[in-house]
C-alpha cells in the first residue's frame, strides 16, 4: 500500500497553528553558526529546546489541540519509534487527554522511558507491524483518535510554525 500525499498546506493553517500552540512549545532562537569568512551563512534552529528535545512537538500539539472534546474522553494514540511519540504523549499529558503510542520494539529505550514518563500507554510491535499499523490508521487495543506521525495535515501545519520563525528571525535567509 502507497500513502497517499498530504495535500499542501496553507500559510493560514501554520499561522493558526502558531496561535494554537504557543502555550505548549518554545519558540526556539535561531543561532549563527561561525564557520569563518570563506564559509556560507549557516544558522542553526535550536529545536532540541523545547520540552522533548525535538520539533515533533509542535505538530503534536497542534493536533491535540485541534481535538473535538468528544474525542478528548477517547484520547489520541500514535505510532513512533521516540520523537513524535513523546510529542503525543507531552501534549495529550498538557491536554489532559489519555495517551498510547504503538512503539516499534528496537526504539532506544531512552526514548521509551521518556513516553512512559510523559504517561502514555506504549504496545511494543515490530517494524513491520508498525507500518502495517501506519498505512491502515489502526491497531487492535490502540483506542482513541489515531495521530500520524507525518502524514497528518494537522501535525504538517504545527512544524510549519518553525518556518513562520526562521523568516521573522533571519528575513534575507533564501
Amino acid at each position: 500500500m502507497i500513502l497517499e500525499p498530504v495535500r499542501p498546506i496553507q500559510l493560514s493553517e501554520i499561522q493558526e497553528a502558531r496561535k494554537r500552540i504557543a502555550k505548549t512549545i518554545v519558540r526556539t532562537p535561531l543561532i549563527r553558526l561561525e564557520l569563518g569568512p570563506e564559509f556560507p551563512d549557516i544558522r542553526l534552529k535550536l529545536e532540541n529546546l523545547q520540552p522533548i528535545n525535538a520539533y515533533k512537538l509542535r505538530g503534536a500539539a497542534n493536533a491535540v489541540a485541534l481535538l473535538p472534546d468528544s474525542e478528548r474522553e477517547r484520547g489520541v494514540w500514535t505510532i513512533s519509534a521516540g520523537n513524535a511519540g513523546q510529542g503525543v504523549a507531552y501534549a495529550a499529558r498538557q491536554a489532559g487527554v489519555p495517551c498510547a503510542v504503538v512503539v516499534i520494539e528496537t526504539a532506544p529505550k531512552s526514548k521509551l522511558e521518556r513516553m512512559c514518563a510523559l504517561g502514555a500507554k506504549l504496545i511494543p510491535v515490530s517494524y513491520d507491524v508498525a507500518w502495517k499499523a501506519l498505512e491502515e490508521r489502526s491497531f487492535p487495543g490502540a483506542e482513541g483518535t489515531f495521530i500520524h506521525p507525518f502524514d497528518d495535515n494537522n501535525f504538517i501545519a504545527g512544524h510549519g510554525t518553525m518556518g513562520l520563525e526562521i523568516l521573522e528571525d533571519a528575513p534575507d535567509a533564501r
